[in-house]
Parts: structure tokens; sequence; C-alpha cells
């Protein structure tokens, strides 16, 4: 039993001792008993071509591509999420019962349709009173006018009275008793100019008063009926039939869909490549894609973030697109020259930076970093390496820089 294992491993030597130490005459006998020339030139040019040869073999075989930059355009892609062109809380400004029938949720509204009105309680009263004190006012304005008038009038004659008096005097024609009675006279009618002119000033000031307090009752009637302030939609209902509002309760809420704004926020690093009023466009999550412009970039970056607030303006006449949708925004910006190629080319460096090899003079590998522009189903575009350059497609994992390879190029599709 212990012979078979015996013959095989004897078999095997021998086998391994003909391969190993006999190859020639192996391959001889192979080839049908010819033996190898021994010609000595012959053997000389095959010495001599094997190192050749050998280099050749030694090198590794990439795939290349010859590739030149092409004009795109670069576009800044950014995450937002569409937003209501205007959203306000429409509030009472007064308070009061309701007693108009509310408007419900989704309805359209226009600019200065009425929403909700409140009851107008003793407002009527107070107006009407306002009213009355304003024409007794007025009333007043005819005889304080005439009263400064008289004490003018009064004035002039004491002033009269008192020169004549002073005149009398001297001519030993009158006392000093009637010049001291009529310069009191004089004194008293200049009183008298002052009462007169205080009281019209008071009439005035009393029409003035009255003026005012009527304002305001017209005003706080008018506050009674809420309106609209801008053709939209009621995102809310209104206030209910009946109930109770004070100043600065929500009536409703209504929002401005066309245009509807889409909002990203831009890095630092692409702020300068955004200016107001370029094209725009935005894929919704739906799938569908709308256009528009650039209306506002922001001057002032977010602390937390280190971005720029940017604002498309995007027609909305049908309302299709509502307010919080996800975009993903793309803003046109100047174009780039830049290198189509597989993304499967893309390779990392020692230092971990994202690259491309190349095929350079004497078929000697290099590595340039790049930046990636876009992504298109033939590939993706890239800037970095030269306007001219053979990129190598496949075959950049096995190579490094300053490694000799042995190309072969790819015609691009």
């Amino acid at each position: 039993m212990r012979l078979i294992p015996a013959i095989t491993a004897i078999l095997v030597t021998v086998f391994l001792f003909v391969l190993v130490v006999e190859r020639d005459t192996l391959r001889s006998f192979a080839s049908g008993g010819k033996t190898a020339p021994t010609d000595g030139a012959t053997v000389s040019a095959d010495v001599a071509e094997t190192p050749v040869d050998e280099v050749t073999e030694q090198r590794v075989r990439v795939v290349a591509i010859r590739s030149a930059t092409k004009t795109i355009d670069s576009a800044v892609v950014l995450r937002g999420e569409t937003e209501a062109n205007r959203s306000v809380e429409v509030r009472a400004e007064t308070g009061g019962l309701v007693i108009s029938e509310p408007l419900r949720r989704g309805s359209h509204v226009e600019r200065g349709q009425e929403l909700c009105r409140l009851e107008p309680g003793t407002r009527t009263a107070i107006l009407a009173e306002a009213r009355a004190r304003l024409a007794e006012a007025v009333a007043r304005g005819p005889s304080t006018q005439a009263a400064v008038a008289e004490a003018e009038a009064r004035l002039e004659e004491a002033m009269i009275n008192d020169n004549a008096a002073r005149k009398l005097m001297e001519g030993g024609f009158a006392s000093s008793t009637r010049v001291a009675s009529a310069a009191a006279a004089v004194r008293a009618a200049e009183a008298g100019v002052q009462s007169a002119r205080s009281g019209l000033e008071s009439t005035q000031a009393g029409i003035e008063s009255a003026e005012a307090i009527m304002a305001a009752a017209e005003r706080d009637i008018e506050r009674l009926d809420i309106k609209a302030p801008f053709a939209g939609l009621l995102e809310s209902d209104t206030a209910e039939l009946g109930s109770l509002v004070q100043s600065g309760n929500l009536c409703a809420t209504v929002i401005q869909l066309n245009p509807i704004r889409i909002v990203g926020f831009v890095p630092e690093t692409d702020v300068n490549r955004v200016n107001v009023g370029a094209l725009a466009g935005a894929m919704l999550t739906t799938g569908e894609q709308v256009t528009g412009q650039v209306t506002f970039v922001s001057r002032s970056a977010d602390p937390l973030t280190r971005t720029f607030r940017v604002e498309v303006a995007v027609p909305n006449d049908d309302l299709r697109i509502r307010d919080g949708q996800t975009a993903e925004i793309y803003i046109a910006s100047d174009g780039a020259e830049a290198h189509l190629i597989p993304q499967s080319a893309l390779t990392l460096n020692d230092e971990g930076t994202l690259g491309v090899r190349l095929v350079g003079e004497g078929d000697i590998v290099d590595f340039v970093a790049v930046e990636l522009l876009r992504d298109v189903p033939e590939g993706i575009w890239v800037e970095g390496p030269p306007e001219e350059a053979n990129i190598i497609i496949i075959g950049q994992e096995y190579v490094e820089k300053g490694v000799a390879v042995a190309p072969f190029y790819e015609e691009p599709a």
C-alpha cells in the first residue's frame, strides 16, 4: 500500500528535473528534434536584441486619450428651496367683534379685498361728537377775531387820549391826575388786546383739537375693515364670524407665489461668480425644470456657514410651484476651458489630491490636480490639465509620476 506514494514522488522528482535542468533538451524534443542554431552571428544578434525587448516588456501598458480643452458654460450649483415672493400676517389694528363671513384657506384674494370686518360699536357716536366739537370751535372763530379787532381799537383810542392829556398838561390845561388816568387806560387796552389774541389762539387750538379727534375717529372706523395688502392666496382661514379680535390679533395670512423665489446659499469661494441678472435654472424634487434670473446676492455672509444668500425669481403663472419645495439651482457664470474625461479616469496621489495622470514627453507619467466643473452623461468636465494633454483613462492606478509606460491611445467617441 505504501509503494504508490513512493512511485508518485519519484515520478514528480524526475519530471521536475527534466523540466528545470534538461529544459533545452525538452524543448528540442517538443519541436521535433530540431536543434537551436549555433551560428555565432545569429547568437550575437539575439543577445543584442534581448535587453530592448526586456525593457519594452517591463513597461506598464496603459490606455490614454488625446484630449483638448473646450469652452463650456460653467455653472454654480446650489441646493435650495422655493419661497413665497411675499408673505404677510394681516393683523387687526383695533378691537371688536367680527361681523363678516370667513374666507377659507386657498382662496384667491385681490389687493384691497376685505378679509375681516369688525363691529363699529360706539365709534360712530365718537365721530359724531368730534364733528360737533369741530363745528362749535369753528363757530367761535369769527367772535374771537372780532374781539381782537375791538381790543386793538380801544388800545388805539387810549393811546390818543394819553397823548392829548400829556400835551394839555404841558400847556397847563390838564392836571397830572388826568395824565395818569389816560396812561392807565392805555395799559388796560393793551391787556385787552393780549386777552383777545389769547382767545383767538384758544379758538384755533380748539379747532385743531376737534379736527384731530375727528380724524382719529375716522381712522379707527377705517380700521374696522381689514383688507388684503396685495393679491395672493390665503394660507389660513380668516377670523371666524362672531369671534372677538383685539388689536394685534391675526385676521389671515396672505402669500404671493407669482413670481416665486428660489433661495440658495453660495459658498464664499464661488460668490464672485454669481451676479444679479444672471440666467439661472432649477430642478425641483418633482423633476420639473424651471428657469429665471438672479434678483439678489447678499453682501453679508451668514456668520455660522460663511455662505451668501442668493435669490432667483421664477415665473409661476399657474401656481404649480409651492412654497417650501426643495430645488437644485444652476446659475450661469463665465465660460471655462475644460477637458471631458470618463469619471473613472480620476485618481488620487500620495497626498490625497484629486487629479489625473498624463502621458508626458518620453512616455513618462505625470500627475495634474483637477477641479470638477460639471457632471454630464458622457463623463465629467474638469479644469487643470494643459490645453492639450494625453490623459490616462485605464491603468492610472498602477503607475505613478515619473514611471515610463507603454501607452495605447484610444480614439475619442
